[in-house]
Protein backbone atom coordinates (compact mmCIF):
# COMPACT_ATOMS: atom_id res chain seq x y z
CA UNK A 1 0.00 0.00 0.00
CA UNK A 2 1.79 3.51 -1.04
CA UNK A 3 2.37 5.79 1.68
CA UNK A 4 -0.51 8.96 1.64
CA UNK A 5 1.53 11.06 4.05
CA UNK A 6 1.38 14.41 2.89
CA UNK A 7 4.89 16.35 2.10
CA UNK A 8 5.80 19.12 1.12
CA UNK A 9 4.92 22.86 2.11
CA UNK A 10 0.94 23.60 3.30
CA UNK A 11 -0.80 26.68 4.14
CA UNK A 12 -1.57 27.28 7.60
CA UNK A 13 -5.15 26.74 7.39
CA UNK A 14 -4.58 23.15 7.18
CA UNK A 15 -4.52 23.12 10.54
CA UNK A 16 -7.43 22.51 12.48
CA UNK A 17 -8.39 23.02 16.54
CA UNK A 18 -11.86 22.14 17.73
CA UNK A 19 -12.66 22.99 21.60
CA UNK A 20 -14.86 21.16 24.47
CA UNK A 21 -17.54 23.70 24.79
CA UNK A 22 -18.52 21.42 28.08
CA UNK A 23 -15.17 22.01 30.04
CA UNK A 24 -14.59 18.68 29.29
CA UNK A 25 -11.54 15.95 28.32
CA UNK A 26 -12.60 16.48 24.53
CA UNK A 27 -13.75 12.35 24.14
CA UNK A 28 -17.01 13.51 23.28
CA UNK A 29 -16.98 14.44 20.02
CA UNK A 30 -20.16 16.13 20.12
CA UNK A 31 -18.96 18.31 22.51
CA UNK A 32 -15.53 19.47 20.11
CA UNK A 33 -16.45 22.25 18.36
CA UNK A 34 -14.25 24.58 15.76
CA UNK A 35 -14.04 27.99 16.86
CA UNK A 36 -15.85 30.40 13.65
CA UNK A 37 -13.43 33.54 12.04
CA UNK A 38 -10.15 32.77 13.88
CA UNK A 39 -7.30 34.13 12.18
CA UNK A 40 -4.29 33.82 13.31
CA UNK A 41 -2.33 31.52 16.15
CA UNK A 42 0.87 31.03 17.29
CA UNK A 43 2.20 28.07 19.47
CA UNK A 44 4.94 28.59 21.78
CA UNK A 45 6.44 25.82 23.98
CA UNK A 46 8.36 27.03 27.26
CA UNK A 47 11.06 24.90 28.24
CA UNK A 48 12.08 24.60 32.51
CA UNK A 49 15.67 23.64 32.12
CA UNK A 50 18.16 22.74 35.03
CA UNK A 51 21.43 24.16 34.90
CA UNK A 52 24.47 22.29 36.50
CA UNK A 53 28.32 23.06 36.06
CA UNK A 54 30.05 19.90 37.48
CA UNK A 55 34.00 19.65 38.16
CA UNK A 56 34.16 16.61 35.42
CA UNK A 57 32.74 19.15 32.72
CA UNK A 58 36.29 21.61 32.92
CA UNK A 59 33.79 24.77 33.41
CA UNK A 60 31.09 23.58 30.74
CA UNK A 61 27.61 23.61 31.59
CA UNK A 62 24.79 20.70 31.60
CA UNK A 63 21.32 21.15 31.53
CA UNK A 64 18.35 18.89 31.29
CA UNK A 65 15.18 19.88 30.14
CA UNK A 66 12.34 19.15 33.60
CA UNK A 67 9.27 20.66 32.37
CA UNK A 68 7.30 22.03 29.55
CA UNK A 69 4.23 23.88 28.68
CA UNK A 70 2.84 25.12 25.17
CA UNK A 71 0.24 27.93 24.25
CA UNK A 72 -1.22 28.56 21.84
CA UNK A 73 -2.46 31.73 21.08
CA UNK A 74 -5.35 32.76 18.94
CA UNK A 75 -7.16 35.81 17.50
CA UNK A 76 -9.99 36.04 14.69
CA UNK A 77 -13.51 37.87 15.06
CA UNK A 78 -16.23 37.87 17.63
CA UNK A 79 -18.94 35.31 16.28
CA UNK A 80 -22.20 35.49 17.75
CA UNK A 81 -24.59 32.21 17.20
CA UNK A 82 -20.85 29.50 16.88
CA UNK A 83 -20.55 27.44 19.36
CA UNK A 84 -16.66 27.63 19.93
CA UNK A 85 -16.70 31.27 19.10
CA UNK A 86 -19.65 31.74 22.16
CA UNK A 87 -17.75 29.11 24.67
CA UNK A 88 -14.24 31.35 23.65
CA UNK A 89 -16.36 34.41 25.00
CA UNK A 90 -18.22 33.26 27.44
CA UNK A 91 -15.45 32.83 29.79
CA UNK A 92 -13.84 35.72 29.53
CA UNK A 93 -14.58 36.98 33.04
CA UNK A 94 -14.88 33.67 34.28
CA UNK A 95 -12.12 32.53 36.66
CA UNK A 96 -10.74 29.18 38.38
CA UNK A 97 -12.11 25.69 37.25
CA UNK A 98 -14.37 27.24 34.55
CA UNK A 99 -11.52 28.24 32.36
CA UNK A 100 -10.60 24.44 32.33
CA UNK A 101 -11.01 22.25 28.77
CA UNK A 102 -9.27 21.03 26.39
CA UNK A 103 -8.41 21.52 23.23
CA UNK A 104 -7.43 19.55 20.18
CA UNK A 105 -4.97 20.65 17.19
CA UNK A 106 -5.45 18.55 14.38
CA UNK A 107 -2.16 18.99 12.10
CA UNK A 108 -2.24 18.40 7.87
CA UNK A 109 0.16 15.56 8.63
CA UNK A 110 -2.74 13.66 10.42
CA UNK A 111 -1.25 14.25 14.07
CA UNK A 112 -3.12 15.24 16.37
CA UNK A 113 -2.53 17.15 19.73
CA UNK A 114 -5.10 16.75 22.59
CA UNK A 115 -4.21 19.42 25.34
CA UNK A 116 -6.09 20.02 28.22
CA UNK A 117 -6.03 23.51 29.03
CA UNK A 118 -6.95 26.89 30.58
CA UNK A 119 -8.63 29.84 27.90
CA UNK A 120 -7.25 33.02 28.71
CA UNK A 121 -9.09 35.44 26.89
CA UNK A 122 -7.22 38.36 26.04
CA UNK A 123 -9.21 40.37 23.62
CA UNK A 124 -12.70 40.83 23.74
CA UNK A 125 -14.90 43.15 21.89
CA UNK A 126 -13.23 46.34 21.47
CA UNK A 127 -11.68 47.72 18.59
CA UNK A 128 -12.58 50.82 16.08
CA UNK A 129 -15.48 52.35 14.77
CA UNK A 130 -15.58 50.32 11.49
CA UNK A 131 -13.52 47.09 12.56
CA UNK A 132 -15.27 43.56 13.17
CA UNK A 133 -14.94 43.00 16.55
CA UNK A 134 -12.03 41.16 17.80
CA UNK A 135 -11.50 37.46 20.09
CA UNK A 136 -8.95 36.19 20.86
CA UNK A 137 -6.80 33.42 23.89
CA UNK A 138 -4.20 31.82 25.00
CA UNK A 139 -5.32 28.29 25.53
CA UNK A 140 -2.71 27.42 28.02
CA UNK A 141 -1.29 23.73 29.03
CA UNK A 142 -2.61 22.52 31.73
CA UNK A 143 -0.69 19.06 32.27
CA UNK A 144 0.45 16.62 30.01
CA UNK A 145 -0.84 16.76 26.34
CA UNK A 146 -1.48 13.85 24.44
CA UNK A 147 0.43 13.43 21.22
CA UNK A 148 -0.48 11.21 18.27
CA UNK A 149 2.21 10.74 15.42
CA UNK A 150 0.25 11.03 11.62
CA UNK A 151 0.46 7.15 11.08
Amino acid sequence: MPDTTPTGVYPCYENQFSIDITGGDGTTPANNKTIADMETFSVSIDGNVEEWNPYDTEGWTRRLVTGKAITISVSGKRNVGDDGNDYIESIATKTGSECSTTLTWNFPSGAKLVMPCVVNVTEWGAGESRAVAPLAFDAMSDGKPTFTPAT
